[in-house]
């Protein structure tokens, strides 16, 4: 039996949505094969808690001490969501002492966790992304903004998640209040075009001989975009399969794993979408999508009709790089 950490926690604001993602994943892994530990990530130190109890975790190889015994991990599920995992340099570390990962390499993760780098990669492989614009200093004129992307837009942390420090600027009164509120989370701004039409979540994963990707998601909220409460806090309304006509919903299907491809992504990750006038935009990939209740893949795997357990299985069997 393979001794599994399930890596978790972190010190960004998405501790507390990777703690319930790191405990659905323990709950439904496969007790058959594998052996589940939660690892704490925490102001730069590891631990594994057993009965909620927190054993720090020796960084010079990966182990723990655990009833006078030393024991070692076989692999790492991620499940930790924003840095040092969705950044790569946990991974980094990982490689260091050859222990394999379910999520992508470094190099993939510092790029896809980079807003501004992903769009312009993306772009220059043929797919369609929202004009941007990069922003590193607090001081910028706000006209010269404007001039360079026409309002309505998003002013994001440029290396951040679920939606923290987002805003939608419509008027240019809103544009100072929204820069202040995404460099509090990131020292890089990114600056994006507003897209009109209907958001989409496509999941996709590799089984070991293909790359699947899931039944798409329609995201609907009354809020002005799919923000952290429209994701945790209920205040949106998610359809899975989307309602959109077959024709789209291929098309959509087949960019997702021709992303999966092309930016060489690993294990189960969601790419977002705007359909604006019948062509996919993409607005981000999630290379550590969550786990929870709430989240929008375990919802694909259920539409699909596909055994969670199992999908983590393959997640867990496909770890080379």
């Amino acid at each position: 039996m393979e001794n599994i950490a399930i890596v978790t926690g972190g010190d960004s604001s998405e501790h507390d949505i990777s703690l319930k993602s790191a405990n659905n994943i323990k709950a439904i892994l496969d007790d058959s094969k594998y052996k589940g530990f939660l690892v704490l990530i925490k102001e730069n130190n590891l631990y594994v808690v057993i009965n909620k109890n927190k054993i720090e975790i020796d960084k010079s190889d990966f182990s723990f001490i655990y009833q006078k015994r030393k024991k070692y991990f076989n692999k790492v599920f991620m499940a930790l969501h924003g840095p040092p995992a969705e950044n790569g340099v946990l991974q980094k570390y990982l490689d260091k002492l050859n222990i394999e990962y379910s999520a992508c390499n470094s190099e993939v993760s510092e790029v896809t966790f980079n807003k501004y780098e992903c769009n312009k990669k993306l772009k220059k492989l043929g797919f369609l992304c929202s004009k941007s614009i990069l922003i590193n200093n607090k001081n910028i004129n706000t006209e010269n903004i404007i001039e360079k992307i026409p309002l309505p837009f998003f002013v994001k942390p440029n290396t951040c998640g679920s939606s923290f420090g987002v805003s939608k600027v419509k008027f240019k009164k809103q544009l100072k209040k929204a820069l202040d509120t995404a460099f509090n989370h990131s020292n890089e701004v990114i600056i994006e075009k507003a897209l009109s039409g209907i958001e989409i979540g496509s999941g996709v994963f590799f089984d070991g001989k293909k790359i699947i990707a899931l039944p798409l998601t329609e995201i609907k909220t009354k809020n002005d975009f799919f923000d952290f409460a429209a994701k945790y806090n209920g205040e949106s309304e998610e359809y899975t399969p989307a309602r959109i006509n077959n024709e789209i919903t291929q098309s959509i299907k087949n960019t997702s794993i021709e992303v999966y491809k092309k930016m060489k992504l690993k294990g189960i990750c969601r790419i977002d979408y705007i359909l604006e006038n019948r062509k996919p935009y993409i607005i981000e990939i999630n290379t550590i999508p969550g786990f929870t209740n709430e989240s929008i893949i375990p919802q694909q795997i259920q539409a699909a009709n596909l055994d969670f357990k199992e999908i983590i299985n393959l997640c867990l069997a496909n770890t080379k790089n």
